[in-house]
């Protein structure tokens, strides 16, 4: 049982272009051999890499030291010493370096265990590396959602015209305390929001239109918040040249999942008479991330 107690976190850095910081961020992970990247997303028009770190969790995870959380901790360090947040520009929402950490459990791990590397790698940010950091879902105490977070951030609002995200925050102060860290931003920097859920899928459909405006109806009626699939949260981001996404977190994937969304995406667009691809997840599923951590961890 205790060989098949595993966690993930899934790391996601407002960086794809620069290659060199990618490469010292992925040989500071492998320092610690018991944790694995097992899937790595780069999307360039987004500006933005998805790393998956797994690990064997212990019953009673350390606060001190745990694999897992010391792999990501390696990552967050490198990341912002090699990425200048105010250089940033892209088209997917951020609001920081590395805008997002969710740690979900795998196999027999549980919530409170992965919610206990959660707060500890908050504190361990706040304290050493100085990032104001936000905590969302089992890791907080309320457990307030990660979208209530962003929101009350700005995270929605693009900063540069009505589609791009460029340069870092131009003030300082920020509208929510933080849960670690300094109550002042960097703008070099940004801030971390760090949780820990069940399991969250990404699909993303491609709509071959640049009316953004008419991509974010869709996306609108697609999310729970705008009346339409539950437990699905939707926007609507360019996506490179005459593509238009509707990116959308599936909170509960066993119940809603891709395929529904694809075909409410494509009943959508009909209506706006636009034309739809083929959607994509943008990590491995749960089984998958197990199958290929146990692969590399016989090696």
């Amino acid at each position: 049982m205790l060989s098949k107690m595993l966690a993930c976190g899934k790391v996601y850095i407002s960086e794809s272009r620069n290659r060199a910081a990618l490469e010292s961020i992925e040989r500071a992970a492998k320092l610690f051999p018991e944790a694995a990247i097992v899937n790595k997303f780069i999307d360039d028009t987004y500006n933005r890499v998805g790393y998956t770190v797994v690990s064997r969790l212990t019953p009673k995870p350390s606060q001190d030291s745990c694999p897992l959380k010391d792999a990501v901790f390696a990552i967050v360090k490198v990341a912002l010493e090699t990425i200048d947040f105010e250089l940033h520009s892209g088209t997917h929402p951020r609001l920081g370096v590395v805008d997002h950490i969710c740690f979900h459990p795998l196999a027999h791990a549980s919530l409170d265990q992965t919610a206990v590397v959660a707060k500890s790698l908050a504190a361990d940010i706040g304290s050493k590396l100085k990032v104001p950091t936000f905590l969302y879902g089992a890791a907080e105490e309320r457990g307030r959602l990660l979208d209530s977070v962003r929101r009350e951030l700005g995270y929605f609002k693009p900063n540069s015209g009505s589609i791009l995200w460029s340069g870092g925050s131009k003030s300082e102060s920020l509208p929510l305390r933080p849960d670690a860290g300094p109550t002042q931003v960097s703008p070099t920097k940004g801030v971390i929001i760090i949780g820990t859920t069940h399991w969250v899928g990404n699909y993303n459909v491609p709509v071959f239109s640049t009316d953004i405006a008419a991509v974010r109806r869709i996306a609108k009626h697609v999310s729970e918040r705008g009346g339409g699939l539950p437990s699905v949260q939707a926007m609507g981001l360019a996506h490179g040249d005459g593509i238009t996404e509707v990116a959308c977190n599936l909170l509960k994937p066993n119940e809603v999942g891709g395929d529904r969304i694809q075909v409410e995406v494509e009943r959508l667009a009909k209506e706006e008479g636009l034309r739809v691809g083929k959607g994509y997840f943008t990590d491995l599923l749960p089984d998958e991330i197990i199958e290929r951590y146990m692969k590399l961890s016989s090696h």
